[in-house]
């Protein structure tokens, strides 16, 4: 069997008519030889019924003779008079010979090689039987077949043909999508028309371009980002280019060592930099993903954050703790939303001066949760808050080290989670605050006010 839609319509469709064809004859024959028994058998009765009479029937073999001379033979109806005492009074001009017996009504006699179809009748001076050959109700029944069947028969290719037409012209649509498709470069994500398709493939093909669009954007997105990465690259590559032509020319030990020292930053920031795109690449590359069902606590991930970061904050004198943290559990991949975090964190730290304070704060708030990370940093000015989330963006004038990926980073896992990301001025420290806010949370447990000692 054919897994083609247009093989399997033709397929179906043609065997369909053969064998209505086929049993239509046989249905049209069985009720014409119904109807023809029906018939013969009403004449032969009213045959029979013209025939009786109280007056006797009589012919001889001289009047039979002169009869059969004058008048050709009728073997398809025979019709017999006789006696009560069995003496034939009359016979119609016929080779055909019946036995000398009656079944009074309807009855099947096998004689001269064929079967009659016998009607009896008997009053008190006579009894009379008509008879008639079955091959003549067949013939007549074949014959009424025929002209029933013949109409079919002419008109059976002229169908195969229409419903050939109507099939191929109905999937014609679907044949050109195909070529449409099958013709194109692996670049050519532009949508597929849909014009003339059935109801059934038009969703298809709608979906189909659908899935066109999320791929174009999301080629368009990666060639962007290819291209700021190569950009980004470029200079940290020269820089440590230029750094080993001068480790290579330094001629005392303290200029080498000098040059190995800058060679080493370097290296770490080039590092830094690959890593984050690595990130960013992941995180955005899955950001249509759905996010799991396992249900993750942030408390824990804000603890585990605060303290991955502690050294960090410790060595620039910056007071890091977590503020407050309710028990909260939100949907989601803990090794993204530790990304997110530790991201949102290192920020703050980078970008609050020492002696100053970094808090991560964690609320249940109706049916969601707000995690929020207050520092008491300079802050971003209000026409700034869109830009840095642009890939590579960094502020004029921003002393702190980057690459500018941070928060593109901590977008995309937002993004991804179903989660709001801004960026406000904090009333409490001053600086800025990064609330992310999930729509869906669990609420285990309320804790009490936690505060981390500074660190």
């Amino acid at each position: 069997m054919t897994h083609s839609l247009r093989g399997r319509l033709l397929w179906f469709l043609l065997a369909a008519i053969t064998i209505a064809a086929i049993a239509q004859a046989s249905i049209a024959y069985r009720t014409a030889l119904s109807d023809a028994d029906q018939i013969f058998d009403y004449h032969m009765q009213q045959m029979a019924l013209s025939l009786r009479s109280s007056a006797p029937l009589a012919n001889n073999e001289a009047t039979a003779r002169a009869d059969a001379d004058d008048a050709a033979e009728n073997n398809d109806l025979v019709v017999q008079v006789w006696t009560p005492d069995g003496v034939q009074q009359f016979r119609s001009v016929s080779s055909a010979r019946l036995p000398q017996r009656a079944v009074l009504g309807f009855s099947n006699v096998v004689a001269n090689g064929t079967t009659y179809r016998v009607f009896s009748v008997q009053t008190n001076t006579q009894t009379l039987q008509v008879a008639q050959d079955m091959a003549v109700r067949r013939n007549m029944a074949g014959n009424l077949a025929l002209r029933t069947v013949g109409p079919i028969a002419v008109m059976m290719p002229i169908l195969m043909l229409v419903v050939w037409w109507v099939v191929s012209g109905s999937l014609e649509p679907v044949a050109r999508v195909r070529s449409q498709v099958a013709s194109r470069q692996a670049d050519d994500l532009s949508p597929v028309s849909d014009a003339g398709l059935p109801d059934e493939v038009r969703p298809l093909v709608q979906e189909l371009n659908l899935l066109f669009g999320r791929v174009r954007t999301a080629f368009a997105a990666q060639q962007n980002f290819v291209a700021d990465a190569a950009h980004e690259l470029r200079t940290p590559l020269a820089a440590l280019k230029l750094q080993a032509l001068s480790l290579e020319r330094a001629d005392n030990p303290e200029a080498r060592q000098l040059a190995v020292a800058r060679l080493t930053a370097g290296i770490e920031r080039a590092t830094r930099l690959v890593e984050q795109l690595l990130v960013l690449a992941r995180q955005e590359a899955t950001s249509q993903d759905v996010v799991s069902s396992a249900q993750v606590a942030l408390a824990d991930v804000a603890r585990r954050a605060a303290g991955d970061l502690a050294g960090v904050a410790q060595q620039k004198g910056v007071d890091l703790g977590v503020h407050h943290a309710d028990e909260v559990q939100v949907p989601g991949h803990a090794d993204a939303l530790m990304i997110l975090l530790r991201n949102l964190v290192d920020n703050a730290i980078k970008y609050t001066p020492p002696g100053g304070t970094v808090d991560i704060d964690l609320r249940a708030v109706g049916a969601g949760a707000v995690l929020l990370v207050e520092d008491s940093g300079p802050g971003i000015p209000p026409e700034e808050r869109e830009r840095v989330f642009d890939r590579f963006y960094r502020i004029a004038g921003s002393e702190a080290a980057g690459s500018g990926l941070g928060l593109a980073i901590i977008k995309a896992i937002a993004e991804r989670h179903g989660a709001i990301l801004r960026l406000e001025q904090s009333a409490r420290l001053g600086g800025l605050a990064a609330s992310v806010t999930f729509p869906l949370a669990m609420t285990t447990s309320v804790a009490a006010r936690l505060v981390l000692p500074a660190v």
